[in-house]
């Protein structure tokens, strides 16, 4: 395992006191009343109803970034994270390949694929947090912790978004089946920090860089159907932030790599090998993922 020498020490420290604001008075412990972030995280993955889910995971993040704003360092902890997070009773979750395929550009086309980015999204809330939770105990910078409440709080609003626009589709989170392969990579990387960068942000998520723009024309093209105007905002909102997601991904595991004194192409091709499971597969939003911080070289060697 190639991330297996990496430390388990837990980091992060509450602070002893309230810090003096510029006019000499005490200033706010934003701390005081917060569990620590790995507790946080540990919640959000045991709360089954998707919209709670996502209103917990929102309210969470927002303690620690009020914290983080008022310049506290709140402590981190440590937790026990389920091996699978609790998920609503509905959708059925099927085999990739059962997964019922519809037209694009009909109305229940389009239905379609805002479930399917509806499941990708709650999916993608898990995993931020999982990171959190399962790895708060491996030394590393409070950035590490900042990046990913922050992407988990931008992937609840992804999700709240969606559902909106299924909502004005007469549709549901749950009216479909979907994917059941989504949370494999989080089971394969669950000792492996190293992998589950490589796999989940700088992979999966890279992945949704390269699709988003065609999913946004398919909604632009439908003009004033039910739905397609806020869906096309929805998309653009979450294709914007995916960016950083992916960024915080190749970040953190170059900043590992440095660690260990690895080479950071080699060490990720390797690890994609291990744990992807299959190709990457073209075409490839190569300025977006310049943008995210994967260069060409990384990805295009392990293409079909």
């Amino acid at each position: 395992m190639i991330a297996g020498g990496l430390g388990r020490a837990a980091v992060g420290a509450r602070l002893a006191a309230p810090r003096p604001g510029l006019d000499g008075t005490a200033r706010k412990d934003h701390t005081a009343a917060m569990l620590p972030l790995a507790h946080m995280a540990d919640q959000v993955l045991r709360t089954a109803d998707a919209r709670d889910k996502t209103a917990l995971s929102r309210r969470n993040a927002g303690l620690w970034q009020a914290a983080r704003d008022a310049g506290a360092v709140p402590e981190i902890g440590t937790a026990a994270p389920p091996d699978r997070p609790a998920r609503p009773a509905a959708p059925a979750l099927l085999d990739p390949r059962d997964v019922p395929r519809r037209k694009p550009g009909s109305p229940a086309g389009r239905i379609a694929i805002l479930h399917a980015v509806a499941h990708i999204e709650l999916n993608a809330v898990d995993l931020h947090w999982d990171i959190i939770a399962r790895f708060a105990d491996t030394p590393l910078p409070i950035g590490f912790f900042d990046d990913w409440v922050r992407a988990a709080d931008e992937e609840s609003k992804h999700f709240n978004l969606i559902a909106d626009c299924l909502a004005d589709m007469g549709s549901h989170y749950g009216a479909l089946s979907a994917h059941a392969g989504m949370w494999r990579a989080a089971e394969d990387t669950a000792q492996d920090l190293m992998g589950r960068l490589a796999v989940v942000p700088m992979v999966l998520e890279a992945r949704g860089l390269d699709v988003t723009p065609g999913m946004i024309e398919v909604f632009r093209r439908a003009g004033d159907a039910p739905g397609c105007a806020r869906a096309v905002a929805a998309m653009e909102v979450i294709y914007a932030e995916e960016v950083h997601h992916v960024a915080y991904g190749s970040k953190w595991f170059h900043y590992l790599c440095g660690r260990h004194e690895m080479d950071p192409k080699p060490a990720f091709h390797a690890l994609v090998a291990r744990y992807f499971h299959g190709p990457l597969k073209p075409p490839f939003n190569e300025e977006k993922r310049a943008e995210a911080g994967l260069p060409p070289d990384f990805y295009w060697p392990l293409a079909t």
